[in-house]
């Protein structure tokens, strides 16, 4: 019976010991992904909340921006969507619906890829928002 009890208690510390290294090994590799490198081109199109503004997330993240990504080709190293949940202030309206960022090396690039497109791009809109995007085009400084 000791020796039962021995072996499922080694059991049970191998196995969380296993999960806490899977676990460190995940937020390791989720921080790497998020580093951003400095001197980086973001493009941030932000969606600002009103009343009776509408928005598709599911469409947003799987058609809209995906569909954006290819126009962008290897001059995208990352993009990101964010959903609004609230405001930094209690009981003020929340600012925006949603953000999505493209990071891009150069942004010359970036304008010849989307040039070609825009009307592409303008056009889906309807298909997720009746929201007129704000859009941010800044440079990473950290």
């Amino acid at each position: 019976m000791k020796c039962k009890l021995i072996l499922s208690v080694i059991l049970l510390i191998t196995c969380l010991a296993a999960f806490s290294q899977e676990k460190q090994s995940d937020m390791a590799n989720t921080n790497s992904s998020v580093a951003v490198e400095k001197g980086l081109i973001k493009v941030s199109i932000m969606y600002p909340f009103a009343e009776g503004k509408t928005f598709n997330m599911e469409y947003y993240e799987t058609k809209h921006m995906p569909m954006v990504a290819k126009f962008l080709g290897s001059n995208l190293v990352k993009y990101t969507i964010e959903k609004g949940i609230a405001s930094g202030m209690p009981n003020t309206p929340l600012p925006f619906m949603a953000i999505g960022s493209f990071y891009v090396k150069d942004l010359s690039a970036y304008q010849a890829a989307i040039a070609p497109n825009r009307d592409a791009i303008r056009s889906d809109f309807s298909n997720y928002t009746n929201i007129m995007p704000v859009i941010l085009v800044s440079e990473v400084v950290r």
